[in-house]
């Protein structure tokens, strides 16, 4: 029988399987992830490099208009999400977002984790003496914490997007978490939600380079140390706020 080159194994793979079948296969899909998760970053890259709204959102002062060109940017990024899902494609497709109520597996777990990380943020901004509620990008509403939710647009992407993807490809959820209703909606199982936060515990412990600060911290100490920047930004110790970006 004759295999593709693109089928061959390294030898360091064939060891992995020997010692454990597991760990072969979870460190194969990882290496399968990285590499979907680089065409996905050069696909968004390449339609960056043609968009002219770049330049607009440089120079745009208007909120509304801001908030067109945000939500353009979104469907973008959205619209290659699926190609990072590697395991499990049958039962986590993912066609762009929807919520109130999610209406697949995909978004219910977005909605769960996305609420995890706003009120994680809340919490950040309500220490260093900030103001949750008030925000600048989300309007202002009764009850919304427009603040946090403006904050967590920074760690969306690269902390809660990926863990659910991590949840996914690497079998931590199946498609028997989920409750399909007759309405429609998709809600998660308690069994699930359960081990969704001890992951999502486990995830916040992982630490990462601080773009600005350049010091390892924690994941779950991110939501403060931006909130910290603000602070300092708003009562005049920095001259401009750092948002975080990191890769």
């Amino acid at each position: 029988m004759e295999y593709r080159e693109d089928e061959y194994l390294m030898l360091s793979g064939i060891q992995h399987f020997a010692f454990c079948r597991r760990q072969w296969a979870l460190i194969h899909i990882e290496q399968q992830w990285e590499e979907n998760v680089h065409t996905a970053e050069g696909e968004l890259m390449h339609k960056r490099a043609h968009d002219p709204l770049l330049n607009e959102i440089r120079i745009c002062e208007n909120k509304d208009t801001l908030r067109g060109y945000e939500g353009e940017a979104a469907s973008v990024y959205f619209g290659v999400l699926d190609e990072l899902i590697l395991q499990q494609k049958k039962d986590f497709i993912f066609q762009g977002r929807n919520r109130r109520p999610p209406r697949d597996n995909v978004n219910a777990m977005l909605s769960f984790v996305y609420t995890l990380l706003t009120n994680a943020m809340a919490s950040a901004l309500e220490t260093v003496g900030l103001d949750p509620y008030v925000g600048f990008m989300h309007a202002d509403r009764p009850g919304r914490v427009s603040l946090a939710l403006d904050l967590m647009e920074e760690l969306r992407s690269v902390l809660a997007d990926r863990f659910v993807l991590t949840l996914i490809n690497k079998k931590i959820v199946s498609a028997r978490d989920f409750q399909h209703q007759e309405n429609g909606a998709v809600a998660m199982k308690d069994g699930a939600r359960k081990q969704i936060l001890v992951e999502w515990q486990q995830r916040k412990k992982e630490t990462i380079m601080h773009p600005f600060l350049k010091e390892k911290v924690e994941w779950g100490i991110v939501p403060f140390v931006q909130a910290m920047l603000l602070a300092r930004y708003l009562r005049g110790d920095l001259e401009e706020y750092p948002p975080f970006l990191w890769k």
